[in-house]
């Protein structure tokens, strides 16, 4: 029996989705796309499920699109501008990813729609795609330059050069650096941490820092003012009222 392409597994409040084709370093084909779309859509529609983690199996994140597939002639639908990509917009809760080994190709546009990236010493991210003709179509070459600024991302994107894991750090690539072999386990953790916070608060500064890059900053504030109403209104007081009691002081966080 093949295994499925694409492992979903809920622990709570989080959900993982594992891209499940290590025999190809998780390179998508048309139809693990599909499923991974169909993963996201199922972790949106799920209202217990509060954060996503997003990883590969076998050591690697994700090596783009099937390149024997697209060799084939089997042309690949694009991932972020069709309407049934999977990387199309940001989802409406969080997703973080957990990238190990290669994130290259496509695989780097499926990193950077994660909105928090850990990373351990094995990860490598690159446009490796240059050097045969195969396109962004994944939402790369939009979000790339949003996340480490227009120079560092036309370098990546005219060179295909290899990025490794203390780069990334330091350009903003990657978010954060764990032991090798934990970045799973690691972005477990950070996604129950997250999904504890008072979640209207959380979700509409996620949607407005989305939205701002759309608008001008006048726009942009009045978007913020708005998106924060609803948690003014249902979660501040309760908020405030619990640091006065005590809680929180000093800047600690309850276990």
């Amino acid at each position: 029996m093949t295994p499925p392409k694409i492992l979903v597994e809920t622990a709570g409040p989080v959900t993982t989705i594992v891209i499940n084709r290590p025999h190809a370093r998780n390179a998508l084909d048309n139809e693990a796309a599909h499923a991974l779309a169909a993963a996201f859509r199922s972790f949106e529609a799920d209202a217990d499920a509060k954060v996503a983690v997003l990883t590969g199996a076998g050591g690697a994140f994700c090596a783009g699109a099937d390149l024997k597939e697209l060799g084939s002639g089997t042309d690949y639908f694009p991932w972020a501008g069709s309407a049934e990509g999977p990387l199309r917009a940001p989802l409406g809760k969080p997703l973080i990813g957990a990238i190990e080994g290669h994130a290259c190709a496509g695989g780097l546009g499926v990193a950077l729609f994660c909105d928090i990236r850990i990373v351990d010493d094995t990860a490598i991210f690159g446009v490796f795609s240059r050097r045969w003709g195969v396109p962004m179509s994944d939402g790369t070459t939009v979000r790339l330059p949003r996340i480490v600024g227009q120079g560092r991302a036309l370098d990546m994107l005219l060179t295909g050069r290899a990025v490794g894991a203390d780069e990334a750090i330091a350009i903003g690539l990657a978010t954060r650096k764990v032991a090798r072999g934990t970045t799973r386990q690691e972005a477990e953790t950070l996604a129950r941490q997250i999904a504890g916070f008072p979640p209207i608060a959380m979700i509409s500064d996620r949607q407005s820092t989305y939205e701002s890059f759309d608008r001008d900053q006048a726009a942009a504030v009045q978007r913020e003012m708005e998106l924060s109403l609803a948690a003014r209104r249902l979660e501040s007081q309760k908020g405030a009222a619990r640091f006065a009691s005590g809680e929180g002081r000093g800047g600690k966080f309850a276990k």
